[in-house]
């Protein structure tokens, strides 16, 4: 069911920009509504230490009242410090263009809201690393690859700094999401004049090439004039590599082939291919 929404998740990180401007992006070229997300974690704001076991004499009542004040003053701010958050979110994507803008402030766990909300979009926005991470190369947002296992929408993951996309890389294998990852493009407005290039990594064989010519071929009959390449090597290798020499300002993959990439989504190498490739990754379920 096509809701014509977009649900992005920022968390006042780094990437939470770049999130909003990719978000403007997406929804401006489908005429998309988006739906801003800040889920607080479940202790956020309301995590209480009980000392009343330290507390002796008189004094107890009162500092008991007082930790209570405490607690109830954390919560409250940590409730603002979320509004200011989606505030600005939705500030930073209308300047980007008239687009409809709701938002939502959520506590619990992140992985759970979306897997409730999701239904209610076409796509998901996240950041490749979350508040927590930092901007070093070697750490990912922590809920990053439960959402991408978790969720039945495509995901697309922000990298730090928005950048126009003119050229996408189609990471193809061959397996079914692959070929519905060029069905996708094929349909959607959001790659309407963009340049598409397929590459397959691996071993050249008559097979790859005549599902090359299949993929190219939809692609075609959707208006784009595909490019094919064909690589040896290990897929991840091979994309950081092609994404790497600033050749593509977008990578789109599926989640799930019969090949090697297959393990690029639900194996450990998830997170290495998404740490090495510097552009935003689009996940196909």
């Amino acid at each position: 069911m096509t809701t014509n929404t977009l649900i992005a998740l920022v968390d006042g990180s780094a990437y939470s920009e770049s999130v909003c401007h990719h978000a403007a992006w997406i929804a401006g070229r489908n005429g998309w509504k988006v739906k801003v997300y800040h889920v607080m974690g479940r202790r956020q704001g309301t995590e209480k230490q009980d000392l009343s076991g330290a507390i002796r004499l008189g004094a107890r009542t009162r500092l008991l009242e007082q930790l209570s004040e405490l607690d109830a003053e954390r919560a409250r701010l940590s409730h603002e410090h979320g509004r200011a958050i989606l505030e600005d979110a939705k500030a930073i994507i209308q300047t980007d263009g008239e687009i409809e803008v709701e938002t939502r402030l959520r506590q619990g766990d992140l992985v759970e809201t979306v897997t409730a909300k999701e239904e209610t979009g076409d796509m998901i926005v996240i950041g490749k690393r979350g508040e927590a991470a930092g901007i070093a190369m070697e750490h990912l947002g922590s809920n990053l690859e439960r959402i991408v296992r978790a969720s039945h929408r495509p995901v697309f993951i922000a990298n730090r700094a928005f950048k126009p996309v003119e050229k996408v890389l189609v990471a193809f294998d061959g397996g079914a999401s692959a070929l519905k990852a060029v069905d996708y493009i094929a349909r959607s407005p959001l790659f309407a004049g963009l340049k598409i290039s397929l590459v397959f990594a691996g071993r050249d064989t008559p097979e790859i090439r005549r599902s090359l010519e299949g993929a190219a071929a939809t692609l075609k009959a959707g208006g784009f004039a595909p490019e094919t390449i064909l690589r040896a090597g290990e897929p991840e290798k091979v994309l950081a590599q092609i994404t790497g020499a600033a050749e593509h300002e977008l990578l789109v993959m599926g989640a799930y082939g019969h090949s090697r990439v297959r393990s690029l989504i639900i194996g450990s190498t998830t997170t290495e291919m998404i740490r090495s490739c510097r552009v935003p990754v689009l996940i196909m379920r």
